[in-house]
């Protein structure tokens, strides 16, 4: 009984120094000021994507042939693509894709990484020499080229883009979350919560993993980024989204033929990935700095 209350007591205080540390922290990340435009950027971009059918002027597959290649004009902003779609509209429609394969493979990726790497970690032995190998491989495999083949065997598709992104690119999350356990599971509270009798599941998911999870989100944040270029990537070889759905990776692949005469086609979508991107590392930046305990601002 006497040992059930300590560790009652140690996850309570744990769990007020993770509220009083998420107070710093994100006092810390307000008085960066490039993070604070990255948030804005992104909250711009979740705007766009949930009010696509609002914002867009015109429905993003109308095929209007007179006007293929049109340069920006008073009715179409953003001119017109080789087969006379409007650029703008596809390009706030393409937002939709961005953010859901972004988010949606950095979610999958995460959720597999950290439950890997807080099992190694924790357990240790042959589950982590296990684990820990099956970490390795995939990190050896070249991810563009890993990508390119397994798209290729199950076909473009905005699903199963989110999917063979988010299970091929867990291994990082994984080695960062099992590096953080092998410490935390020698912590007073870890201990005192064994010796109660607490289950391991139990242990691993209200004391371990949250308090391995700030390195987890600086990765995470940086690497949304990361997730739609390889996204672009895939669509601008054609083994991406498939088409006529508007993504700003097939857009570009779209210009690339009509560079020259058409520059406008192919400028937007790529001034838009840009952007994401830049807004994903600057609140990654932020985040980053904001949650080192080391860090004050």
């Amino acid at each position: 009984m006497e040992t059930t209350a300590v560790a009652r007591g140690l996850g309570s205080l744990d769990t007020d120094t993770r509220t009083s540390n998420r107070n710093r922290g994100w006092s810390r990340f307000v008085r960066y000021r490039p993070g604070l435009f990255g948030l804005g950027v992104i909250g711009l971009l979740v705007l766009c994507a949930i009010f696509a059918p609002l914002l867009a002027p015109h429905p993003p597959n109308a095929v209007e042939t007179s006007l293929r290649g049109e340069p920006p004009s008073a009715e179409y902003w953003l001119g017109n693509d080789p087969i006379g779609r409007d650029i703008l509209s596809r390009l706030i429609y393409g937002t939709r894709v961005a953010l859901v394969v972004g988010i949606g493979a950095t979610a999958i990726a995460v959720t597999i990484g950290v439950t890997v790497g807080a099992v190694a970690g924790y357990f240790g032995g042959k589950v982590d020499f296990l684990l820990s190998r099956l970490v390795d491989a995939l990190m050896a495999f070249p991810l563009l080229a890993l990508l390119l083949t397994l798209s290729a065997v199950f076909g473009p598709s905005q699903r199963n883009v989110v999917l063979l992104i988010g299970f091929t690119i867990w291994a990082s999350y994984a080695r960062i979350v099992r590096a953080e356990v092998l410490s935390l599971r020698e912590r007073e509270y870890v201990l005192a919560a064994r010796a109660a009798g607490v289950p391991d599941r139990r242990i691993i998911a209200r004391h371990i993993v949250p308090n391995a999870l700030g390195p987890v989100i600086v990765l995470a944040s940086l690497a949304i980024g990361g997730v739609i270029i390889l996204e672009s990537a895939l669509s601008f070889l054609g083994l991406g989204i498939s088409r006529p759905t508007a993504s700003w990776g097939s857009m570009l692949s779209d210009g690339r033929d009509y560079i020259r005469n058409y520059p406008h086609i192919a400028i937007s979508p790529g001034i838009a990935i840009m952007v994401t991107v830049l807004a994903f590392n600057l609140v990654g930046d932020g985040l980053r700095d904001a949650l080192d305990p080391r860090g004050e601002r």
